[in-house]
């Protein structure tokens, strides 16, 4: 029929489109560094994973071309359009000005300095923040392990954030969100976070692998503790899970190895964040502690150059 062969045809069109390619790299980036498969991300958006492998594809989104139209005939972008927040103010349109088209290491200065802008005066400086650890990375870097050999030859005490979160909710991790969803999980991540930032002025805390996945709350860890990024080949995290009995976030894909790598990519970003990087897959567990340790004291001294 004459329609289904010009929907064919829009479709193809729009398949070229570059900004639509762009949308749909950009929703698998972000699903992939939240740990979530094509199916979840559907299920948790109510809407049909035919869809959503549509969208991802960059195919049939008619509507997302038209707002791009008038956002150009408006000279504004989209995201003004659907009011993101920074787009809301004359100072967060300048500020998003100064910053467009920076490289990541002018940005990376730019963010440090607000940080300390923001933070210094109530206590979270670099100075303080030095004797608060966390290790940040995927499950089966070794942070739980490593965290608490740690703790125990600095004298500190240890936290696992995971537990703090299900002693807040009252449930497993799993249960968190299977009956309350992922913002609920991640508002108690926070909550517990910000409760054993307060609680400790020297600590070793081993947070859950998609915490950076918040930009809220990795922004928090970045001002007030010094971040640690247990790294490992993603064969090695793979491996260290399984042999926990655990599968979490890739029990319903065929393709496990896949999905954590997709994981791994879209999350080494922002890990790279860390102050400290330890390759957790060169040596074995003995020598990576003593690693970790050396790194971390050198890092906590007294006088030591916190900005090396």
């Amino acid at each position: 029929m004459p329609v289904d062969a010009d929907e064919a045809g829009q479709a193809k069109a729009e398949a070229k489109n570059p900004f639509l390619v762009a949308l749909g790299e950009r929703v698998r980036a972000l699903r992939a560094r939240r740990g979530m498969t094509r199916k979840s991300l559907a299920q948790s958006a109510e809407i049909s994973e035919r869809h959503l492998a549509n969208l991802e594809y960059g195919v049939g989104n008619a509507s997302i071309l038209i707002l791009l139209q008038v956002a150009q005939a408006l000279q504004c972008s989209v995201a003004e359009l659907v009011g993101d927040p920074t787009t809301t103010s004359p100072e967060w349109l300048m500020l998003r000005e100064l910053l467009v088209g920076r490289d990541e290491d002018t940005l990376r200065r730019a963010r440090v300095a607000v940080r300390d802008l923001l933070h210094g005066a109530s206590g979270g400086g670099p100075a303080q923040r030095s004797q608060r650890i966390a290790l940040i990375g995927l499950r089966g870097a070794g942070k739980s392990t490593l965290g608490r050999m740690l703790a125990e030859a600095l004298g500190y005490p240890f936290v696992e954030l995971s537990g703090e979160i299900e002693k807040f909710a009252g449930c497993s991790v799993a249960e968190i969100q299977a009956l309350y969803g992922q913002n609920a999980y991640r508002r108690y991540e926070r909550r517990a976070l910000e409760e054993a930032i307060q609680i400790y002025p020297e600590v070793v805390i081993a947070t859950p692998g998609g915490l950076v996945s918040d930009a809220a709350t990795f922004n928090e860890l970045l001002a007030h503790c010094t971040t640690v990024w247990l790294k490992a080949r993603a064969e090695d995290h793979m491996s260290r899970v399984v042999a926990q009995g655990d599968m979490r976030p890739m029990a319903a894909s065929r393709e496990a190895m896949d999905d954590l790598r997709s994981i791994l990519v879209g999350r080494t970003p922002f890990y790279s964040k860390a102050d400290i990087h330890i390759d957790t897959s060169t040596q074995a567990l003995a020598q990576t502690f003593e690693l970790l340790q050396a790194r971390v004291r050198a890092w906590i001294a007294p006088g030591a150059d916190l900005a090396a």
